[in-house]
């Protein structure tokens, strides 16, 4: 991947409307090499099915927690291919971070998508997207993300399982073995906060997210408390859109000062000029995440000098081909993604790690998952080790899913 100046980046794309370098951002996956003449013929998609499942927390999480109870929403999606190659992946709405539901994503891909995409070639991946896009149309960006990244990843599983590869070695990339993570301090008690990090260090975690906003002062506190005990670590401030912009512009120096390396979605995603004068300012990197689908909004954002970097998470995106095409546009920028997650189990937890190892990650992963789920539907289990998780390297997505196990779980859920 080449690496120019921002400059040198927006005034290229400003000029022409497609860069030799630059993954299409109409859907076609040109960096894998799937193009019309490389689609496997005669294969085709031959069934749809998905399973709503509630996976248990084992820590309290606001996100997690809602009207209908506790625990991490999810919709497994299993493709079958008429050779009988199946794939599988996972969608996992959060409505208290966006506006997808379980419910509604089943609906979604039982009535609108499935019915469409049966008969297609599960290899057309630029065909299927244009097939979603027809059927759950954008608004501002792409339609229901969060639910089309399950057909997303079940087709790259498909795929690999077919030709008997890992989904990077049908990028043409390689993965390494493991992935460094973060540990998640999600509370508004200090003294709470200080046994979550003492907690992440005896399970052998060295880095730390910390969940910030709307209070700076209270923000500040944490910061330095968390400092204290582990003064090396790396130490990501999100705050979920929860400062509004003058308590962002006063606290991104303060927090800087404190020892905060990154800011992440300081403000809501709408408030475009308070992410211009953020990224102004200069007081920190300012990271999106939030809102940041396509991979047309990050072109977007990158020629209006609105982010340092993304906080890349492959399930809101649509999918592997947007997360791929992101993080290239931002790569290509000279500008910075970071590995995050929306609490994913299994298998969407395989397809992101997959897809930071493929893409290098510099940083530690804030994927937190295996830290607040407490079961599993995959025959093996990812279990962080001195907080390190490995990278799936079987074919596909690497995983192999327990029937039984998922059935169990699809019962106890209703």
């Amino acid at each position: 991947m080449s690496n120019i100046s921002r400059k040198k980046f927006i005034a290229s794309t400003t000029a022409a409307a497609a860069m030799p370098f630059l993954p299409d951002l109409n859907g076609q996956d040109t960096t894998s090499g799937n193009t019309a003449s490389s689609i496997p013929e005669n294969i085709t998609i031959e069934r749809i099915e998905t399973f709503p499942v509630r996976y248990l927390s084992v820590l309290p999480f606001r996100f997690l927690d809602g009207p209908t109870g506790t625990g991490r929403p999810a919709v497994l999606v299993k493709i079958t291919a008429d050779n009988g190659s199946i794939g599988w992946g996972e969608s996992v709405p959060v409505p208290r971070w966006s506006y997808e539901t379980l419910e509604a994503s089943v609906h979604a891909i039982d009535t609108y998508l499935t019915p469409v995409l049966t008969g297609h070639n599960p290899f057309d991946l630029k065909g299927i997207k244009e097939l979603m896009s027809r059927e759950i149309a954008p608004s501002f960006t792409t339609g229901m993300p969060i639910t089309k990244s399950g057909i997303d990843m079940a087709l790259h599983d498909l795929m690999g399982k077919i030709t008997g590869r890992n989904i990077a070695e049908l990028w043409g990339r390689t993965t390494g073995e493991e992935i460094v993570l973060s540990w998640t301090i999600s509370t508004t008690d200090l003294g709470e906060a200080e046994d979550l990090v003492k907690k992440g260090l005896e399970k052998g975690y060295r880095h730390f997210n910390l969940k910030v906003g709307p209070d700076p002062a209270y923000d500040l506190k944490l910061v330095e408390r968390v400092k204290q005990i582990v003064p090396d670590s790396f130490l990501w401030a999100d705050a979920n859109g929860g400062y509004d912009l003058s308590t962002a512009l006063d606290a991104a120096p303060r927090l800087a000062d404190a020892g905060v390396p990154v800011l992440e979605q300081p403000i809501p995603i709408s408030q475009i000029t308070g992410y211009r004068r953020l990224v102004a300012q200069g007081a920190l990197p300012i990271i999106v995440d939030e809102g940041m689908v396509s991979p047309a909004q990050v072109l977007e954002f990158i020629k209006l000098d609105c982010l340092d970097g993304v906080a890349m998470k492959p399930a809101r995106t649509g999918g592997l081909l947007s997360a791929r095409q992101q993080i290239e546009l931002l790569g290509h920028a000279g500008l910075q993604f970071l590995g995050s997650g929306l609490t994913d189990p299994d298998v969407s937890l395989a397809a992101s790690l997959i897809l930071f190892s493929a893409y290098d990650l510099s940083y530690p992963a804030a994927l937190n998952g295996p830290q607040f789920l407490a079961e599993s539907i995959i025959t093996e289990p990812f279990r962080p080790v001195n907080g390190k998780v490995r990278v799936p390297q079987g074919a596909g997505l690497g995983v192999e899913v327990d029937e039984d196990k998922l059935q169990d779980l699809v019962r106890r859920s209703k």
